[in-house]
């Protein structure tokens, strides 16, 4: 049997298939460009589902797909009439339009009581209880016409199976959604003017809703939950870390933590009807891509990471704050900004280049040490996960285990597992997860880098404030 998994990212769809040993058999990408003016981002809701469909027409003349799962980013908004038109272009996850409506839930819920039902400790215009009211009070004319409300998977599930069906990862960040009964918060409802008969019936992860052209078609996840997935990230113990542009780390848990008015770290409802929690920073490898783009044009990331292995641990001294876009986890603050530290005339180009490389894995490991959860292994992913020189680092900082994986296309890889166990070809997920290939399993050398993780912290709490 074969499985496709489509991960509908922000500006592109990647859609891979495997089959039962988990080997990918075909791997494609559609990009597009968003219609983005300032704090609004939108896209036409139609031509979501035109790319996906023509992307499985590409794969099924290549091969046979026996089930498929869909994988998207939580928050971006469909509204349509009785009839599943569209009544207005999508609101992409990115508008931040709805700041005053954010406002106003924040004044009559409070952030904590909004963190106790849903499991998230921010209010902000992304969400879409607040995009919602904010088409309700701006748009009145259009909001006459919504009968129902679709988050992106929703909307392509309803395409595929003609059903109004959601999952309950993609309801997480919503904040009408109650983490804890899995169903909806009608308080929130109520107040933002929006009726139970609008929303689809929910599904957990994983569970087959229908067929499309020939394919069982099984309920998905978030993209960060896929990806988890894929990475095997699928009981406790085990952490992923994706150093991209920004770090991700994701953590699987059996409970929602108690409300902490200085965190902001949120936790949603997990693949297996659990929870887990996201951590993310604004800055990962963007800040080495800043230096090479910057003071390093003429060299690759490969003669970078030369550079910066002649170099001892600790960078002789010098340190850098990775905060070219403000901080938020453990520490919130938009207003923090990048700085170097520590410089001496015997200091070089590769000094600079390993502390920067140092920030980011003593930022991996704060994240770790503030959210205070037994780890015993990090699957690393992301385009840092390419630099043995970094994932070797990232190994002695925190004292774990570190695996890299063999399959990079870890969303996809997760929406496909999903399928295999919603028709019944894996036991389950972790079963299926078994099967995922390493690349390379990195354990720490025992280099000490406990001098360099202090001074990170000394000057965060002098810098950072």
């Amino acid at each position: 049997m074969n499985f496709m998994g489509i991960d509908i990212g922000t500006t592109s769809v990647k859609t891979a298939v495997f089959n039962e040993a988990l080997e990918q058999k075909i791997s494609l990408t559609a990009d597009y460009t968003l219609d983005a003016h300032g704090d609004i981002v939108e896209f036409n809701g139609e031509k979501y589902w035109e790319i996906v469909r023509g992307e499985i027409e590409k794969v099924k003349g290549e091969l046979c797909v026996d089930a498929l799962a869909i994988d998207t980013q939580c928050e971006t908004l469909i509204l349509t009439d009785e009839k599943g038109n569209p009544v207005r272009p999508a609101i992409v996850w990115l508008d931040n339009r709805a700041t005053e409506e954010a406002e106003i839930i924040t004044a009559h819920f409070g952030h904590k009581r909004v963190y106790e039902v849903t499991g998230q400790p921010e209010i902000t215009a992304t969400w879409p209880a607040c995009k919602l009211l904010w088409v309700k009070r701006n748009e009145p004319e259009v909001w006459a016409k919504v009968k129902k409300v679709f988050l992106l998977e929703d909307w392509i599930l309803y395409k595929m199976t003609g059903r109004f069906i959601s999952e309950r990862t993609l309801q997480s960040s919503t904040i009408y959604f109650d983490i804890h009964k899995a169903q909806w918060w009608d308080e929130m409802l109520d107040f933002i003017g929006v009726g139970a008969d609008m929303l689809p019936e929910l599904y957990s992860s994983a569970q087959r809703v229908g067929e499309y052209d020939s394919m069982q078609v099984v309920t998905g996840a978030i993209d960060q939950i896929a990806g988890a997935i894929g990475a095997g990230v699928v009981k406790k113990g085990i952490v992923s870390e994706m150093t991209g542009t920004t770090m991700v780390i994701f953590m699987p848990s059996d409970s929602v933590p108690e409300y902490d008015e200085k965190s902001i770290v949120p936790c949603h409802y997990n693949y297996d009807d659990k929870y887990c929690l996201l951590s993310w920073t604004p800055t990962a490898g963007m800040a080495l891509k800043w230096f090479k783009n910057a003071l390093c044009e003429n060299y690759s990331f490969g003669e970078l990471d030369s550079l910066a292995e002649a170099v001892p641990a600790g960078s002789d001294g010098v340190t850098f704050l990775p905060y070219l876009c403000g901080s938020t986890m453990p520490k919130y603050n938009p207003a923090a900004r990048g700085s170097f530290t520590g410089l001496t005339t015997e200091h070089h180009r590769g000094h600079f280049v390993r502390a920067v490389m140092e920030s980011v894995s003593c930022m991996l490991k704060s994240n770790l040490d503030y959210l205070g959860l037994e780890v015993g292994e990090i699957r690393a992913m992301g385009g840092g996960a390419n630099s043995p020189l970094w994932c070797q680092m990232k190994a002695d900082m925190t004292g774990k285990k570190l695996v890299t994986l063999k399959n990079k296309e870890t969303a996809c890889l997760g929406s496909a597992i999903l399928a295999g166990v919603g028709v019944g070809a894996f036991e389950s997920v972790e079963k299926a997860a078994e099967k995922i290939e390493f690349s390379k399993v990195y354990e720490s050398k025992g280099t000490d880098y406990t001098e360099c993780y202090e001074r990170y912290l000394a000057y965060d709490k002098i810098l950072n404030v």
